[in-house]
Order: structure tokens, then sequence, then C-alpha cells
């Protein structure tokens, strides 16, 4: 029997590495070590430049607030699998699949701890922390819960959850200039589009089970309209970024954007199946991903000097 089809035999007595792919998959553990490598470079590059590298690193308590973050995120995708369990199937039939190697009852039992894990090691840090995490816990329960299946609110919720791990960040170094704020504006714009183009994917299973995704309810050229018209705006802040020199070598990663940007809007208005907006979701994720990595040029300097005296 091959890995595959012992995978999802159930009759089939499965090792249990299986199960934890099935949690790792659950919780979308790749996506959390991006956060999680997002907020450390911000706070090396952005918050903590003069401060020794190692000493922003083996900062204790700014690692409770990302190991906290990470607890809730992962709890956050847990529940929000729970909800969707049904749609999933239909949308994700592989990765349905494999999400369902642990049993619900177990997907909620872990939902619990982390959630509690996350929230005491928030208390460790400072009551404000505490309240942020307790705070976001019940704003994704709620968007799971009530907000998931409504077109507009559901949009602006998903994107403001996916950005609010950040603000700990800003919030824990106590910086909240007006650079960060612009960024912050980017980030929105692009986690909108993102999901305004993962509903346009996931439309067939929103259909069948009745989630009024904004495709569902205003149509799909409706909806590229609004990308296309988010898309337009997300470059203003670009070109305000564009004008600070704080952002240093960062700003070829803009530019990427820029381009990135054309390219998108114009196939997003080709694009017809699954399969091409599939490839849009995806190119957004390199964005992400790229705009993560290219927080370690926001001040060339600082990383030079960090390598040649040795951290």
């Amino acid at each position: 029997m091959n890995f595959w089809s012992s995978l999802f035999d159930k009759s089939s007595k499965r090792p249990i590495a299986y199960p934890l792919l099935g949690l790792f998959s659950v919780m979308r553990g790749y996506n959390i070590l991006i956060v999680v490598l997002a907020q450390y470079l911000a706070s090396i590059f952005i918050f903590n430049p003069g401060q020794p590298l190692l000493a922003t690193v083996l900062d204790f308590h700014l690692f409770l607030t990302v190991f906290a973050s990470s607890l809730v995120i992962a709890a956050g995708y847990i529940i929000n699998h729970f909800y969707d369990v049904e749609v999933d199937r239909i949308n994700k039939p592989i990765k349905s699949r494999i999400d369902n190697l642990v049993s619900q009852k177990t997907k909620l039992i872990i939902y619990f701890i982390l959630n509690t894990v996350g929230v005491l090691m928030g208390f460790f840090v400072s009551w404000r922390a505490a309240i942020f995490f307790s705070v976001y816990i019940f704003l994704i329960w709620l968007y799971s819960h009530k907000f998931k299946k409504r077109p507009v609110s559901g949009l602006l919720f998903a994107s403001l959850l996916a950005i609010l791990p950040f603000f700990v960040i800003f919030v824990y170094h106590k910086n909240t200039s007006r650079v960060i704020f612009i960024h912050a504006i980017f980030l929105f714009c692009i986690l909108l589009i993102r999901e305004l183009v993962k509903d346009l994917e996931n439309i067939k299973g929103a259909f069948v089970h009745n989630y009024q995704s904004i495709p569902v309810t205003y149509g799909e050229h409706r909806t590229k309209v609004l990308i296309t018209a988010i898309a337009l705006m997300a470059l203003y802040p670009v070109y305000l970024l564009w004008g600070y020199p704080e952002i240093g070598l960062m700003q070829y990663y803009f530019y990427l954007v820029f381009v990135a940007f054309l390219c998108l809007v114009f196939l997003l208005w080709k694009a017809q199946s699954k399969r091409s907006y599939n490839w849009l979701h995806n190119l957004l994720k390199i964005l992400l991903v790229l705009g993560v990595f290219s927080l370690a040029l926001i001040d060339t300097s600082v990383l030079i000097a960090r390598i040649l005296n040795k951290l």
C-alpha cells in the first residue's frame, strides 16, 4: 500500500505522523511560520535597528508575544476549519481528507488548550497583551460563527484578523510611526484582494452551502471590478512609501508590487476557472512572503554591521 492510499484508508493502522500531518494542515503551520518570521524581522529591522541582533532574538517577552500569537492564530485556523468542514470537502477535497485525519473532538480540545496557553503567556508579558489575545480569540470565533457567511462584513473581518497579529508587535514596541501606518494600509489592501480572489476560487462551495460571499451575492464581474479598484487604491500607499528613505532597499519590493498588481489586474479579467483564480491567489501569497523577507532590506547597514560584528 502506497503513502496516499494508506493515508486515506480508514481500515489501515496509521502511524502517529499522519494525525500530526492532519493537525499541521488544519492549523496552516506554513502560514504561522511566515507570521513568526515577519514579527521577528519587523522587531529586528524596524523597531530595534540599533539593538544587537541577539538581544532582540533572545528577548524573552518578545518570544512570549510571538509564541502566544502563533498559538491563538493556530487555534483560529482550527475553529475556522470546524465551521468550514463541509465547504472544504467541495473546494479542497484532498486537503479536506488530510485535515480529517484528526477527529473534530480532538480539534476542539486542542483549540481550547491553545487559546488558554496563549492568553496565559500574554499575562506574562502584560495585562494589555492578555486582553489583546482574549479579544482576538473572541473576534476569530465571532467571524467563523457569524460573519463568515456575510459578504461585506465577512470580507472586512477576515482581512482585519489577518493583519492584527502584526499590530501586537507594534503595541509591544510602542511604535506607531506614520510609515508603519501607511505600510499597514498597503498590507490591508493586499489581504482584501487575497480574500476576494479566494472567494472567487471557492465560489462553488459557497453556492452549495449558501455562503453569501461577495462573488455569490454580487457576481463575478462586480467582484473583479472591486478587486481592480482596491488594487489601484493600494498603489497610492506604495507611492507614498517610495518617498520615505527609511524603507531603504525595500523600495525595490514596492517596484515589484507595482508591476505585479498591473499583471494581476490583467490576468484577473482573463480568469474564468478555479485553476486560474488559484494562480492569482498564489501570486498574492508570493507577494506577501516576499514582503516579509524584504523587511531585511529596510536598513542594510544594520544587517551588514551585525554580520561584521558576528551578531
